[in-house]
């Protein structure tokens, strides 16, 4: 049974507490009840170190013994302009970019991306049936493979090293699927402005029913060895709490706003695509801990699971594009046969779409949390301005707040359970 001692130790309020220092004498004065004691404090920096910090992210820590009581994260290491780069690159061309933000999402930045250019022109309500369920199958596999993976390394983290093997057991089948639709594993580009690069292949649809019958059974198994390990437990329980109130006030959103308890997803407070028409609950925690957080992302592939069976079933035929040739190229047949077609290919291909003067913004539920894009147009081909709404950069702006009160040790898995990426927070 913990002693009253270790239940204070563990409470991050009563670490707080024993991180102030235990006299306000100068230092070097002379104390009668403890002449030898001191509190200098110490500078640590952590990261940027991938494995420790998972990716370049660098956090100056000021520390009391194991206490810390100050800390400053420092981010732009893996900086690459891309809000820049999208001023001198038509609409199209900058989508394999996006696949580069979250590297572990890009078939759900592909898509996010995508609306908001199509939202600006005025079409997203144009967009075929079939290619709108299609784009929901990517982002909720997308979607399952992220939260895989961050899952097997926040378990890598706190110790758990048999489930980050489960986990990217799991990634390759979901990778496999990917490369059959887009022709790679990583780097998708798979969505255009108005619709697809291309259509299913021929028993992908089965392929994907195989899948989701088996990774039901290594989230069981993943379950087995986390949810009630004494020491997964001890590591993450009542750690790293964020309360409903200090969740919305940082702008945190996602599994991480939930794991607080907040009710908000943007595919039920504001459906895009085809969401209204399926049937999926939204997982929330209780208390905001580490530990909620886990619970929260594993709910939330279940519930991906159940989304993916449902738009499988319900996948309409039809086309994937909408009906228009200035927007969408046309076929190559037709390119090669037709004046009008290859006027409209090479107009398409180095002026890009003729998107209208106007501005958007556009927010889609990604793995990390709402990715945003704000498009300012004065007409053309390609944006006056773009800005991107990084989820993981908003969520790691807590850490100067969350982190004092911790040891260090417990940074570790703090940062673990927020799971961000650093090229999506750098942009």
């Amino acid at each position: 049974m913990a002693t009253t001692e270790e239940i204070q130790f563990r409470d991050p309020a009563a670490r707080v507490a024993a991180a102030q220092p235990i006299y306000s004498a100068p230092v070097g004065s002379p104390n009668e009840d403890l002449p030898d004691m001191q509190t200098e404090k110490m500078v640590l920096n952590m990261g940027p170190s991938h494995p420790a910090t998972h990716g370049v992210l660098r956090i100056v820590l000021e520390m009391d013994g194991e206490i810390i009581t100050k800390a400053i994260p420092d981010v732009g290491y893996l900086h690459r302009g891309d809000e820049k780069i999208a001023e001198n690159m038509t609409y199209t061309q900058f989508i394999p970019y996006t696949d580069r933000l979250d590297y572990l999402a890009p078939l759900a930045n592909n898509v996010a991306y995508a609306l908001a250019v199509e939202k600006l022109m005025g079409i997203d309500k144009q967009l075929p049936p079939r290619c709108q369920y299609i784009r929901v199958i990517c982002c909720e596999l997308a979607r399952i493979s992220a939260h895989l993976l961050g899952l097997g390394a926040f378990a890598m983290d706190v110790g758990a090293l048999t489930v980050f093997l489960h986990t990217f057991t799991e990634r390759e089948k979901i990778y496999n699927l990917i490369e059959a639709l887009t022709g790679a594993r990583f780097t998708t580009t798979y969505t255009r402005i108005g619709g697809l690069s291309r259509d299913l292949p021929v028993g992908w649809v089965e392929q994907c029913r195989k899948f989701l019958d088996e990774v039901v059974v290594n989230f069981d198994e993943s379950e087995k060895l986390l949810t009630r390990n004494r020491i997964f437990v001890d590591r993450t329980r009542d750690i790293g709490v964020i309360s409903k109130e200090d969740a919305i006030d940082y702008g945190l959103t996602g599994p991480n706003l939930r794991g607080s308890g907040v009710d908000y997803d943007l595919r039920k407070a504001h459906p895009y695509l085809c969401y209204a028409n399926l049937e999926f609950d939204i997982p929330r925690g209780s208390v905001g801990d580490c530990y909620d957080r886990y619970l929260v992302r594993m709910e939330e592939m279940r519930q991906s699971i159940r989304i993916l069976k449902q738009c499988l079933d319900q996948l309409p035929d039809g086309p994937i594009n909408i009906a228009d040739g200035k927007i969408v190229l046309p076929k190559k047949e037709k390119v090669l046969t037709s004046m009008e077609e290859l006027i409209h290919q090479f107009i398409l291909v180095t002026q890009g779409v003729n998107a209208p003067v106007g501005e958007v913004y556009f927010g889609a539920e990604n793995p990390k949390g709402e990715l945003g894009f704000y498009i300012n147009s004065k007409g053309g081909g390609t944006p006056n301005r773009m800005k991107i709404r990084a989820p993981s950069f908003v969520n790691l702006s807590i850490l100067s707040h969350l982190l004092p009160g911790h040891m260090m040790s417990d940074t570790v898995a703090i940062l673990g359970s927020l799971d961000f990426v650093m090229g999506e927070c750098d942009r």
